[in-house]
């Protein structure tokens, strides 16, 4: 026992040294290998010597657009408590059995999918042992009654005091007013984590974490052959499953405005509307244009006209958000409530001017320069490579994206992006939101 743990702490000493010593790596575009395992779950793999790491995703078509109706959270709550506890493992002994291993588990939950990651040292033993460890975590959850009253609490905790917060409640009016009915309109309250009980997290795994609803992204020390027996050995004790049904198209959004009285001195303003998948034809167009706007910082359209000429807010940005329907565009900044209304005019006025006019040549050049240039820094290690190898994967994209991305950036012309902005940010169906700024009087 002395000296398997010894080892193992040899492992973890190594594991870290590995991770804190080396510079992030000068990598060249990847070549992602696709493939499906023997039990029908699709593999994105791509080879990386540098490191003797491993980094794993495994993504699962289980995001809050699954949560059923009424209980809004589960989704979150059953990722929250997938890696607690098993049939093997109690708490302790299941975080005990992966720090013995090196092995930090992760993960997270959005509208699309709930993942889980891991990052552990390539040694065949370790690497097997890490890979049963996960797939006792899929497939042998518990949902511990204890841990589930919990962890419940907490979130009730969390939400309660979220719901205080003003940027908060701007961010969850928006997207109820943007989403209305559709499943990403879908957000947690009280009430509806109070209506979750211990069965329903049992029945929203054994629905959702399947091989059916199952895509795994593996980047790093192995090849071809052993990224294969890797897929197998982790997903193949899950059950089949049946594909989840896919999410209905979002409908048009409709223009609402809406004001919530708090007593910040700051306004949290937004205004937006339902735009861009991932896959979406106006991708690239939609990605640069909204860099020169607002999504590039310092120099973009809305910073100069709304911090910098006026100084109404310290910050100011637009964001654009790809999901499997089409996601978010908003512009979102934070003013003096004596300002908001003269803000949030001038932030409608420069996105209008923008559809209306496109970018100059120069603001598209340095836009470009910007995206382009600064895409090898996305990828300059595994850590990072993962996220996109993942990303890809799970939403069918094809396996010459990111090589092609730069190029696409480049391609994109003043025109192209003028046209992308009139044709899919329509000004009367902006959705916008006012929270607080009622104690700056």
């Amino acid at each position: 026992m002395t000296r398997r743990i010894l080892r193992t702490r040899a492992f973890a000493a190594l594991l870290f040294f590995i991770a804190t010593a080396f510079s992030p790596l000068a990598l060249a575009l990847p070549t992602i290998e696709r493939f499906t395992t023997a039990n029908g779950v699709r593999v994105d793999f791509v080879a990386s010597r540098e490191q003797p790491l491993i980094d794993v995703v495994v993504s699962f078509d289980a995001g809050s657009a699954r949560d059923p109706e009424g209980k809004e959270g589960l989704a979150s709550l059953t990722r929250q408590l997938l890696d607690t506890s098993t049939r093997v493992h109690d708490e302790q002994g299941l975080s005990d059995a992966f720090a013995d291993l090196a092995v930090s588990l992760s993960g997270s939950v959005d509208e699309d999918r709930a993942t889980v990651a891991w990052r552990n040292l390539s040694e065949a033993q370790v690497r097997d042992a890490a890979a049963d460890l996960v797939a006792e975590v899929l497939t042998q959850p518990i949902f511990s009654p204890a841990i589930f009253i919990r962890e419940r609490a907490n979130a009730k905790a969390a939400l309660k005091d979220a719901l205080t917060r003003p940027e908060v409640l701007s961010e969850r009016t928006f997207t109820a007013n943007v989403y209305r009915d559709h499943p990403y309109g879908k957000l947690p309250t009280l009430e509806s984590l109070d209506r979750i009980t211990r069965e329903d997290l049992i029945a929203f795994h054994r629905a959702y974490y399947t091989r059916a609803a199952a895509h795994v992204a593996i980047v790093g020390d192995l090849d071809r052959a052993q990224a294969e027996q890797l897929a197998d050995r982790i997903t193949a004790k899950l059950p089949a499953g049946e594909a989840p049904k896919p999410l209905p198209p979002v409908a048009q959004t409709q223009a609402h405005d809406e004001r919530i009285a708090h007593p910040a001195q700051q306004a949290h303003l937004r205004l937006g509307l339902a735009v861009m998948t991932r896959d979406d034809p106006d991708y690239f167009p939609l990605l640069v244009g909204n860099h020169v706007l607002g999504g590039g910082g310092f120099g973009s359209r809305l910073v100069d006209e709304i911090r910098e000429k006026r100084g109404y807010a310290y910050s100011v940005a637009s964001v654009l958000e790809p999901r499997r329907q089409a996601g978010p565009f908003v512009i979102a900044l934070q003013t003096r409530g004596k300002q908001a209304e003269e803000a949030m005019a001038l932030a409608r006025e420069t996105l209008e001017r923008f559809r209306e006019q496109g970018p100059t040549a120069e603001e598209l050049r340095r836009a470009q320069d910007n995206i382009a240039q600064g895409f090898g820094l996305r990828l300059d290690s595994n850590r990072k490579l993962i996220g996109y190898v993942s990303m890809m994967g799970y939403y069918g994209l094809p396996l010459d994206w990111l090589e092609r991305y730069p190029e696409a950036v480049r391609a994109v012309s003043t025109q192209q992006v003028q046209d992308a902005f009139a044709r899919r940010i329509d000004p009367a169906r902006l959705v916008t939101v006012r929270v607080g700024g009622d104690g700056d009087r």
